[in-house]
């Protein structure tokens, strides 16, 4: 114990209580994707009831994930999540593979694509940020074309290092700031829900329009991806297991109650845009929330909502920070990363060089793309080791009879099971929708067997 606080053996402290493992769940999940994503969701399925659709799909796909993790992080409440749940249920090979994908392409583009979010938002007060400083020729740009560097990327990658510093500082203090920004951020979203909703200017006859779409299974799923992104981070939590207070308990309650808040926050949010706003005018703005307000309140509606989007992003980014650092932290410790990675501060207690790392690393990843190509690499990736890692449970009842398990999933092994089955389908799907960014995704993970033979060939035997 150290100023009443438990200290674990690895130096770090559990410092964290379920309000802001809970605010890490919503704070964290609730980012860009709420406000931006609708227009990519109504152009692939053509209707607001099959958007409602996706997004009810894709909620409850999220739940089954949580319910899911809550029993793993329960009896492993270990740094790092998943990394762990994949090293106790297959071996290193897979915990190595997805810790390795999270460095370099799941939660780095994670925190990419929100400060890519947060400049688009920023540019409605200055539109130079749109503007391209100059054109790089190499074939990493859009649509294979030559890498744009863009005023606003260099801003984006100053917001990702200025919250690096944040969480370098201390946990409490970087999950303080969490619940803060959370706090603010959900009160804000409700008063524009409240406004939509409530507006004379509405009208319910949008929720019977529709727009041209991709239409079908390839619709349907092409929709899931962008819903999927926007639930994203429900897991995020589990990542700093090893700083949760009491986390037999706490954790499963986070898990489970933060990602039925958003799913109810998300529904609200689009029945006040479909209130205020037809399919058509949904699929041509790229901002819809920003959109709404505009016809409600005008241009100073716009601004304010813009405002409130800037901030979920920036929660969205510390907590995608405070979290993901810690994976790269766990595989380091067990030998199975540079071995700098692991250093522990002496005095705050965060795994330093962890989040120096993630986050200069992230900052790099801004200048690789769009917001949508950005998500796309992001969801491949992160959902080959999701499904695994919820699998894990399965393997795990199997293989560890015995270990303690202060929460059991509802509903297993249908709920589990499930959830796999969906990610097999949406991992098909985004092969042959978007080939180019999922095999650059599966390449980057490929590009991790060498490290990991010659780091195992380290390890002492």
């Amino acid at each position: 114990m150290a100023d009443g606080v438990r200290v674990e053996p690895s130096g770090l402290r559990r410092e964290l209580g379920v309000w802001a493992a809970a605010a890490i769940v919503v704070g964290t999940v609730i980012g860009s994707g709420i406000f931006l994503v609708p227009k990519t969701m109504v152009n692939a399925v053509g209707s607001p009831e099959l958007v409602f659709a996706v997004w009810v799909f894709g909620g409850l796909l999220s739940l089954a994930g949580a319910l899911t993790y809550a029993e793993l992080s329960a009896a492993l409440p270990e740094a790092g999540g998943e990394y762990a749940y994949l090293r106790e249920a297959y071996g290193p090979l897979w915990a190595f593979i997805y810790g390795w994908t999270q460095m370099w392409i799941g939660k780095s583009g994670s925190i990419a694509t929100l400060a890519t979010a947060f400049f688009y938002y920023l540019a409605n007060f200055f539109p130079r940020l749109e503007g391209v400083l100059l054109y790089i020729p190499i074939p990493l740009g859009p649509d294979g074309g030559p890498l744009e560097l863009r005023y606003g990327q260099l801003l984006a990658m100053a917001v990702i290092l200025l919250l690096a510093g944040v969480n370098y500082f201390g946990v409490r203090f970087g999950g303080g700031v969490q619940v803060g920004l959370t706090v603010i951020k959900v009160a804000l979203i409700g008063a524009i829900i409240v406004i939509g909703l409530t507006t004379p200017v509405a009208n319910s006859a949008n929720f019977g329009t529709s727009t041209t779409a991709t239409g079908g299974i390839a619709g349907f799923f092409a929709a899931l991806v962008a819903a999927l992104w926007a639930y994203d981070g429900w897991n995020n939590v589990a990542m700093v297991s090893s700083e949760i207070r009491n986390p037999e308990k706490n954790l499963p309650r986070a898990l489970i109650l933060g990602t039925l808040a958003v799913v109810v926050i998300y529904l609200l949010a689009n029945a006040a845009y479909f209130f205020v706003l037809s399919a058509q005018q949904v699929a041509t703005t790229d901002r819809v929330a920003a959109e709404m307000m505009r016809r409600i309140m005008g241009d100073s509606g716009a601004a304010a909502v813009s405002l409130a989007a800037m901030l979920s992003i920036f929660a969205a980014l510390n907590g995608s920070i405070l979290t993901g650092s810690r994976v790269p932290y766990a595989m380091a410790r067990d030998g199975m990363f540079f071995r700098p990675i692991s250093v522990v501060h002496p005095r705050w207690c965060t795994p330093s060089n962890a989040i120096l790392a993630m986050c200069v690393w992230s900052a790099i990843l801004v200048l690789s793309g769009r917001y949508e190509q950005l998500f796309t690499y992001v969801i491949f990736s992160t959902w080959i080791l999701y499904g695994m890692a919820t699998a894990s449970v399965i393997v795990l009842r199997k293989k560890r009879p015995d270990m303690p398990r202060p929460y059991r999933t509802v509903g297993y092994p249908v709920v589990p099971g499930l959830f796999v089955l969906v990610a097999i389908a949406l991992l098909a799907s985004t092969l042959r929708s978007s080939p180019r960014e999922s095999l650059m995704g599966i390449g980057i993970i490929l590009a991790g067997l060498p490290f990991y033979f010659h780091w195992k060939r380290k390890l002492p035997r």
